[in-house]
């Protein structure tokens, strides 16, 4: 239906155009309209421009023509890109400029003189493969740089059809590098996934009603209704699916050209030279294939050597060479020989090189001989907005990261095995970790693991998200913070492991799950937690943190000092030690517009003492003390500006964890991120008279999950009516009650 639609859209406004050009009294030689670009492959979307261009002989005045050609073409309500140009300067356009170039190499004649319209298409076809030599390596640079900007269709959360790496526009690409006769795609395939991505372009328009490529999640159900697929789900990974494919034939083809870009221009054609790498493997150019003495039915290992050999060494694992051993090669036993674990380890621990040796063996189905679990997240989207990828690919991601820890641990093979095994429960209905933990185990002792490292593994997938959570959302000098760790990681080799996978994961998700801040934590929290390992101790000594008290503070006043970080800032606010004084303070950076990480408080004597993280430069310690006296004195009231105006899309939740700290009663709150959940919480407690010991904020996507560590004034932790009564008067104040 999309593509008869596209035939029918072009073919409407190919008439419209044609009698535009006639209705000026567009000459029938020296000038002709063409259409360029996707108008120019007779792609046409719902709501596309006609790109169109009115091209003169030399010589040949556009004059009346060109002043009155656009406007019945702009009357009839068609968006229009056009421009005027004479044949000389389309070429001087196109040998200055790529992007001109190759949008001049789907021109279609219009209306005017045909033999104008081809002799603009020889040109530009004869002038693409000429210069094609000096001109790929910057197409190249600019493909690479969209990529970077917009990310991959098969990964990112909301996909942009057109621009995205596996995107119409990489097949355009992939087109252009055929249309250079130096390398080749396989075009039949080629062709079914670009314009089944055509067809998935033009429902986006007319779901979005505008000239979208955009699929955002609102989408996903229409989608599947009108490809008549089952649901969201099914709508995503057919089209993951499809941007996958050409993310695939992009990369090998571009593998390719910088093949041929490395061999000295005078080399002709040549047979290829097999350099020997391993039993059965050789290096063909860049390519990993398979020599004369290799027997995929005799070798178990061959595809794990074949495919470590390629990651290793950043080549290609050629296509047909994985395809071949999918079919042929014999099945990995029960459990597997040490030479094919070992060969798994080297795959994943093979860095940068192991993203497209993956990719390879997924398109080939090869990966289904070696992991047949994967299929559980193949594809799948993550539920976090933290995540910038699907889930298997974060998982890939995770395993590159955990490459350069391999040093920091003993056993490097059981990280990098957990690491591609970490989500393997992801998409059930169970938690991901409990449900991935057996799976995990499983798999371990089917590649061949002993039953320790069988416990490394499991255990490692079980709590991977141990140290993340509890260092951004307990309080670290609290005894029981480090027993949350010790009580469930017991020994110092699994919590190096651990805290090396705690960093892979977390940098593959996003760079904001692996700021300073949150490695500062985490790093902090295993430390601690390896000392009470070591000592035998449930957990180490709490030593109070003491602060130098300004005389400015002795004397009633206040003090406020700014550290400057790599990636935020740290306020030190010393003052008389009250209840109110941390709310009082969270609405100072509040009202600043200065958003809290993390905060810690304590009582140093008679002084109160709060160290708040901030995720924005270094605040003016002048500004915060006025603002400060404002709140203080009342002339501003802060609750009242900061309270919610409106319902949250997320109703806010608070818990009491009596399980947290026996020396404080620990309330989780979480609710919608926006400015002032701090203070407004702080300030609810405060007119009950609790005092706030530490609080520790965290935000994952759009939700804020904060914990605050609460006392009675007397200090003690609150009894279990009083802790209700808190509870629900943080409640009522997030919801604005």
């Amino acid at each position: 239906m999309t593509a008869a639609g596209r035939a029918a859209r072009t073919a409407e406004a190919d008439a419209l155009c044609l009698k535009a050009y006639d209705g000026v009294g567009g000459p029938e030689t020296g000038m002709a309209l063409v259409a360029v670009g996707g108008y120019g492959r007779s792609e046409l979307a719902p709501h596309s421009d006609l790109d169109v261009v009115l091209v003169h002989e030399d010589g040949v005045d556009p004059g009346e023509v060109a002043a009155r050609l656009w406007y019945p073409l702009w009357d009839s309500g068609a968006r229009v890109d056009h421009s005027v140009r004479g044949l000389p300067e389309m070429v001087t356009a196109a040998e200055v400029d790529v992007k001109v170039a190759l949008g001049l190499l789907d021109v279609r004649h219009l209306a005017g003189d045909p033999g104008l319209s081809l002799r603009l298409r020889t040109t530009m076809l004869a002038q693409w493969r000429r210069a094609a030599r000096a001109r790929l390596p910057e197409v190249q640079r600019l493909v690479r740089a969209r990529h970077d900007l917009v990310g991959e269709v098969a990964h990112v959360s909301v996909p942009d059809l057109k621009e995205a790496e596996g995107g119409i526009r990489d097949a355009t690409v992939l087109r252009a590098l055929v249309a250079t006769w130096l390398v080749d795609v396989p075009h039949v395939e080629l062709e079914r996934v670009r314009l089944a991505l055509l067809d998935v372009r033009d429902l986006v328009h007319e779901i979005a009603g505008r000239p979208s490529d955009r699929v955002t999640p609102e989408m996903w159900a229409d989608l599947a209704t009108r490809l008549e697929l089952p649901d969201a789900r099914a709508a995503q990974v057919h089209v993951r699916e499809l941007g996958r494919r050409i993310t695939h034939l992009s990369r090998l083809t571009w593998r390719r050209v910088e093949d041929y870009l490395a061999r000295p221009a005078a080399v002709g054609v040549r047979r290829p030279f097999l350099t020997p790498l391993a039993p059965g493997v050789a290096l063909a150019g860049r390519e990993v294939v398979l020599d004369a003495r290799a027997r995929p039915a005799d070798d178990p290992a061959l595809l794990l050597r074949a495919a470590a050999e390629a990651a290793e060494r950043d080549v290609v694992l050629a296509p047909p060479t994985a395809a071949r051993l999918a079919r042929e090669g014999a099945p990995l036993p029960d459990p597997w020989p040490a030479e094919a674990r070992q060969l798994l380890v080297r795959l994943l621990a093979s860095g940068r090189g192991l993203l497209d040796t993956w990719e390879t063996l997924e398109e080939t189905g090869a990966l289904a001989a070696v992991l047949p679990e994967w299929e559980r997240i193949r594809l799948l989207p993550h539920a976090s907005a933290i995540h910038r990828f699907t889930v298997d690919r974060h998982v890939v991601e995770t395993c590159v990261e955990a490459s350069a820890l391999i040093r920091t641990v003993a056993r490097p093979d059981v990280l990098m095995v957990a690491a591609l095994l970490h989500d393997i429960g992801k998409g059930s209905l169970t938690e991901h970790s409990v449900a991935g933990e057996p799976i995990a185990r499983d798999i371990a002792r089917r590649i061949g693991f002993d039953e320790e490292a069988v416990e490394l593994v499991g255990t490692l997938v079980r709590w991977h998200l141990l140290l993340a959570e509890t260092a951004t959302t307990r309080d670290p000098d609290d005894p029981a913070t480090v027993e949350v760790i010790t009580s469930r990681i017991r020994s110092v080799e699994a919590l190096s492991l651990l805290t090396a996978l705690t960093e892979a994961d977390a940098k593959a998700a996003s760079p904001k799950a692996w700021s300073s801040w949150r490695a500062g934590l985490v790093m902090d929290l295993a430390r601690r937690a390896r000392a009470a390992l070591d000592s035998g101790a449930a957990s180490p000594a709490v030593v109070a943190e003491e602060l130098p008290v300004p005389d400015e503070v002795r004397r009633g006043g206040v003090s406020f000092a700014v550290e400057e970080l790599a990636d935020g800032s740290r306020v030190t606010v010393v003052a008389p030690d009250r209840i109110g004084l941390l709310a009082d303070l969270a609405a100072v950076l509040a009202l600043q517009r200065l958003p809290v990480r993390a905060a810690r408080a304590w009582a140093q004597d008679e002084h109160g003492v709060s160290v708040w993280e901030v995720a924005a430069p270094a605040p003016d310690p002048t500004v915060l003390r006025t603002r400060y006296d404002a709140v203080r004195s009342g002339a501003v009231d802060a609750t009242a500006r900061l309270r919610p105006t409106g319902p949250d899309v997320l109703a806010p939740t608070v818990a009491v964890r009596p399980e947290a700290s026996e020396q404080s009663t620990v309330l989780e709150v979480r609710a919608a991120d926006r400015p002032g959940v701090v203070h407004l919480v702080c300030a609810a407690l405060a007119r009950l008279g609790v005092a706030v010991r530490s609080a520790h904020v965290d935000t994952l996507g759009p939700q804020a999950v904060d914990v605050f560590y609460v006392q009675e004034a007397d200090a003690g932790p609150l009894h279990d009516g009083r802790a209700a009564e808190a509870a629900h008067a943080v409640r009522a104040a997030l919801s604005g009650e």
